[in-house]
């Protein structure tokens, strides 16, 4: 065995594991179905072995064929919905929203920090018929949404620095994106004072996003961050400043009563 099979087996040590997660990741990525062919070409393997690595996972429901090819299956619904709700915070997020008589006509989502994203992991539908929102599972840059900037606020600026300038270049999604650092940092500072975040048709254009972090509820949780899109016409600072205040008082009551931060 050569040096370079060597280092292979050493960087994935069940290689078909982790072919299977790379095809995961392809249809994912596609958000259509692939024919096997393509899924062949995205994972650079022969016809047959992506066929009986298809074979595997359609058995175990996480992918299924369709007349086009493949597509990701139930069980990948079902594993993500496990995800956000062995987290407290998630479980208890949609009655703290139905309660609030702000949040409870608002469309407000809870995400996670992925590297340089902001993840999608649960949604609450409010009662205004507009209909905003990135998909569950989704993701935006952190430095530009709302989300985002709530989970790196609580970051000193130097973290904050060395995170955002390790990554990619910032992407220009709209032409309101903020696409320097120390630009984004200036943001975060004025969203600390705030007690909330906000991008303002950053992301996604005709679209003001509000968020709060919120601390996670036990040992070894993940930070999460509770966010509000609001249509870019409706926006005016009064209609922000009472989501921030609304989001900043679920936080409180979704952090857990024995915390540091909620003793403060």
């Amino acid at each position: 065995m050569g040096d370079d099979d060597e280092s292979a087996i050493a960087r994935d040590p069940a290689p078909a594991v982790g072919r299977g997660i790379r095809l995961l990741g392809l249809l994912a990525e596609a958000g259509r179905a692939l024919t096997l062919t393509e899924l062949a070409a995205g994972l650079g393997l022969a016809k047959s072995s992506t066929a009986n690595l298809c074979l595997s996972l359609e058995a175990g429901r996480m992918i299924e064929r369709v007349p086009l090819g493949y597509r990701l299956g139930i069980r990948t619904a079902e594993l993500g919905g496990a995800f956000a709700a062995q987290f407290n915070q998630v479980r208890e997020f949609y009655s703290v929203c139905e309660t609030s008589p702000v949040l409870s006509t608002e469309l407000v989502q809870v995400a996670i920090l992925d590297d340089l994203d902001a993840l999608y992991l649960a949604r609450y539908e409010g009662s205004r018929s507009v209909r905003l929102g990135t998909p569950l599972g989704s993701r935006l840059p952190a430095a530009l949404s709302a989300t985002g900037r709530a989970l790196l606020m609580t970051r000193s600026d130097d973290d904050v620095r060395a995170l955002l300038h390790r990554g990619r270049p910032l992407p220009k999604l709209t032409e309101h994106s903020t696409i320097e650092v120390e630009a984004v940092i200036d943001k975060l500072r004025a969203a600390r004072e705030r007690g909330w975040s906000v991008d303002e048709e950053e992301s996604f254009r005709g679209i003001v996003g509000v968020a709060v972090p919120l601390e996670g509820w036990a040992p070894g949780d993940p930070q999460l961050a509770l966010g509000v899109g609001i249509p870019v016409a409706d926006a005016g600072a009064d209609r922000i400043a009472h989501v921030g205040a609304a989001l900043r008082e679920a936080a409180v009551a979704l952090t857990n009563p024995f915390s540091a931060s909620r003793a403060r």
